[in-house]
Formats: structure tokens, sequence, C-alpha cells
């Protein structure tokens, strides 16, 4: 019985259109995914070789069950036979040193080479050139003897944002498939797969440009700062200080809350031995705090749940802030010597 089809990737709608209406007997041996950094050209293209190898049958070339014996490489990032990725600069090689099919130093000369052999399980084999630069024009043109007599059964995929930068003898053998910029909803949905909350994406959604690298860049940066102010604020909070400094603003009210109820359930961890603290960084200033009762930590995560539901309207960000901070000071006057 064949399982459900599917193919994962989020916007690339031109490329797809494309390859929907692409067969086994009209796919083409080489093509260049171009377009901006970013914007998932790798992820459909080993979306794409995971449908081309996948066991499961299929009218045309997109869509994989995620269940049949290649699936299951794909989804253990295993290594596959027929699947080699290689990223990054790629150089000519030695004339005499052999390489296999899944060594991650192979060279130009060991592609064209391995690519020329039958593929292991009897099917297709694709290799994804991702960011392809050559350290040479020698590593380029011994690559160019795949375009110019390409075996039968492979399917080269090269993913680039500078095509120009490629040979125009490889351009010119290949089908370049253009690949446009997200739309923020697309960087959103994108970077909550990734586990980011709703928040979070939307806010760096409107900072990528159409970009999930630009995205996930800014809530990185943003996030590093607003983790240390926050626990800074925390830890001086709870030792019964007044801090002159905050970290809640409109821009790091979200992100700041989620870092402070981290902490709180951390503060607990670190008293019970089956409990793994999630800022293990901080755990010897965590078990220099007094034990927290499970009374004092649900009154605290419950006015940091209120905080957070302030946090989606137009409340000042230093009320919903106000509003942690009283909960902890409570919580450290009530805790035992």
């Amino acid at each position: 019985m064949t399982g459900e089809l599917h193919f994962d990737v989020v916007g690339a709608h031109g490329p797809r259109a494309y390859f929907e209406r692409v067969t086994q007997e009209s796919i083409a041996h080489a093509y260049i995914f171009s377009g901006p950094d970013g914007v998932g050209k790798k992820t459909f293209a080993r979306r794409l070789a995971q449908s081309l190898l996948c066991a499961a049958p299929k009218p045309g070339v997109l869509g994989y069950d995620r269940v049949c014996p290649s699936c299951r490489l794909f989804n253990a990032q295993a290594y596959h036979p027929d699947f080699l990725e290689h990223d990054g600069t790629l150089k000519i090689g030695e004339r005499d040193t052999p390489a296999r099919f899944g060594d991650e130093t192979l060279t130009a000369r060991d592609l064209v080479r391995q690519l020329s052999m039958e593929s292991y399980v009897g099917g297709m084999r694709v290799l994804l050139l991702g960011d392809l630069d050559f350290a040479t024009h020698h590593a380029a043109n011994a690559l160019l003897k795949f375009f110019e007599e390409p075996p039968e059964g492979v399917v080269l995929l090269v993913t680039t944002s500078s095509p120009g930068k490629l040979l125009p003898t490889i351009r010119s053998r290949a089908m370049e498939i253009r690949f446009g910029l997200l739309s923020r909803g697309e960087v959103a949905e994108i970077l909550r797969r990734k586990g980011y909350g709703v928040a979070e994406a939307e806010a760096a959604a409107r900072l990528s440009q159409g970009r999930v690298t630009q995205a996930t860049a800014a809530l990185e940066t943003q996030e590093a700062s607003v983790r240390t102010q926050a626990a800074r604020w925390f830890f001086e909070v709870v030792a019964g200080g007044t801090p002159q400094e905050g970290w809640a603003s409109r821009e790091t009210l979200v992100s700041g809350l989620e870092v402070l109820k981290g902490l709180v359930r951390d503060w607990v961890a670190v008293h019970e031995a089956k409990l793994v603290p999630l800022y293990a960084d901080y755990d010897d200033r965590l078990r220099s705090l007094p034990p927290l009762s499970g009374e004092a930590l649900g009154a605290i995560l419950g006015r940091i749940d209120d905080a957070q539901r302030l946090a989606r309207t137009n409340v000042s960000p230093s009320m919903a802030s106000e509003i942690v901070r009283m909960a902890l000071c409570g919580a450290a006057a009530s805790a035992p010597e």
C-alpha cells in the first residue's frame, strides 16, 4: 500500500510548479538553482533529491512517503549511497587518488569518476553542490565533462547566489531555475517550524527582507543580548535588589519573558535530580538560591503568563516586567533560608 506523499517546502512556488510538470522521463540531467542567499534553494534541492530517490510510486518526480528505506536514511540524516551533498568550493583533485561517493572531501575529478558508476540500489543518483564555487578554472573544467557527457540516471543540482560566476559552458548545459525572495508570512512559517515562538517569528520576519538567514541572524543577535540582560535582572531581583537597568522593550518583551520563565523553571530543576536545566551556564548561580516551593513556582509562572498575555496588547513593557518583578520578590521573601 502506497503511503501519503509529502514535499515539505515553504514558498518556492515557481520552482515547485515547474517540477510538478516534470516526469522521470523528462527530467534534465543538471539544474542550477539560482537566487538570493537564504531563500531555501538548498532545502528545495534536498527535498527534490529525496523525492527522486524515494521508492514510493508516483506519477511525477515530486513527493516522498517518509517511510521507505531511502526516506529513512534522509530522515536520520544518515549516509545515502546514491546521494551526495558537497558545500562550497570544489577543488580539482589528484588524478590517481580514488574516493568513494560518500566522501565529503570529494573533488571535481572524484565526482566525474564516481558519477560514471551504477546506482547502488538500481535507481537514480543525485549530486547536490551547494553554494558552488570552484577553486580554479581547472576544477570547473574537470566537472565540465559531466555536463558534456552526462551519465544516465544521474541528476546534478547546483545552488548559487552568483550564477554569473559559473563557466558559461556549464550554465549553457544546465536548466536554470530561479528562486525569488520569500514573503514575510513564509519566513515566519519557516521560523515557527524551527521552533521559534509566533511573536518572535513574526518580528524576525519583518527584518528578514525575504531571507530566512537574515531573520535567524537577527533573532540570534537579539536573543543573546536579551538573554543576558533578562538573566542579570532576574538574579538581581531574586537577591532583593532593585535593578537600575531593565530589559523590557517592545522588541524584547516576548523573548525576555520566555527567558525568565526558563530561569524560574531551572530554579526548581537544579534542586531536582530528574530535571535538566535549560540554562546550564547559570547552574551555579541557580543552585545558590534557596529551593523554590511548588506553590511559589505556580504563583510566579502564573504571573509570567499574565505578563505574556499583556505583551500581546498595547500594555507598557515596563508594566509587564513589574508584574514579574513583584512575583519574584514575593517568592524570594517566602523562600526558606
